[in-house]
């Protein structure tokens, strides 16, 4: 007879209280241990519930070190439920390596579903929602940032990101550069009192930054293929930019970010363009003057 207990992931509130399901709230209450991502905050949503109960830290720097004490409880005939700060446990917090593990060896895992900020965004942004990718925060050093971006300039669908005010601005600066001025949202503070969704591009996201933020924060850009499907590329202005002097390789990663082609292919395409337009700009050349006309002695060297 198996007597182990079972492991629950409970999705609590990302703001308002009362998103709490009133299954959430059940298992919270029948659980015999809670394993908290910040005990003190939720021992806060414990206190909201009328609950007083045991509870571990599963944080991100002791998560390995806690799968032997969980399954020691489980073993017992206990049940667990773990509770991120807020939101969806796993999803840009701890838990991937605990269920993993218990997963593993055998033990119950239930998932207990609610509110996730990812999945709120993505309902609110406008955007395309039937693909996204959830690609949470980026690395925190700008070459492994950097390739991680680069990966996904072609991916199809939405890209949703996590990311704390302070380092927002430096987030879509380096979005800008990868994938250009695409369509993007910026939602701040979901269900709570403050909640802001702002709608642009990421060049109006980077001045709306730059007035400054606070809280949580969810960042979206729209996916290749709704670039492809919205924007070709315009030739004029590959051209002018030529033709000031951008380098073509420069020019190519933002075609490839406007519109969801391969670095590859749009360098050929910028460099098909550069050597169309090489006759038409030496002829304008030859038809120009060399030196503007003189008007009653203007111009004259002193």
């Amino acid at each position: 007879m198996n007597t182990r207990g079972t492991f629950f992931l409970v999705a609590t509130p990302i703001g308002h209280l009362k998103d709490i399901s009133q299954r959430a709230a059940e298992v919270l209450a029948a659980a015999d241990v809670v394993a908290a991502e910040d005990t003190r905050r939720t021992r806060q949503l414990l206190t909201h519930l009328g609950l007083h109960k045991r509870l571990i830290s599963v944080r991100g720097h002791n998560e390995a070190r806690q799968i032997e004490l969980v399954e020691q409880v489980l073993d017992s005939g206990q049940d667990v439920a773990m509770a991120s700060d807020a939101g969806t446990p796993l999803i840009s917090d701890p838990g991937e390596k605990l269920v993993s593990a218990l997963a593993e060896h055998g033990y119950d895992v239930v998932s207990v579903p609610g509110p996730c900020a990812a999945i709120v965004a993505l309902t609110v942004s406008g955007l395309p929602a039937d693909r996204f990718t959830f690609v949470g925060f980026l690395p925190r050093t700008a070459g492994r940032a950097d390739d991680a971006l680069a990966g996904l300039v072609t991916t199809p669908g939405t890209l949703i990101f996590y990311e704390s005010p302070r380092r927002l601005e430096a987030l879509l600066e380096r979005l800008l550069r990868h994938f250009g001025d695409r369509r993007a949202v910026l939602c701040r503070e979901l269900t709570k009192l403050h909640e802001e969704v702002v709608r642009g591009t990421i060049a109006t996201l980077i001045e709306r930054a730059r007035q400054g933020t606070r809280g949580e924060i969810v960042v979206l850009v729209e996916g290749a293929a709704a670039v492809r499907a919205s924007q070709g590329i315009d030739e004029e202005a590959v051209a002018e930019k030529l033709r000031a002097g951008v380098r073509p390789r420069d020019v190519a990663r933002e075609v490839a970010g406007r519109t969801g082609l391969s670095s590859r292919a749009a360098y050929a395409k910028v460099l098909a363009i550069q050597k169309r337009r090489q006759p038409e700009d030496r002829s304008a050349s030859r038809r120009a003057p060399a030196h503007p006309p003189l008007e009653n002695g203007a111009g004259r060297q002193r």
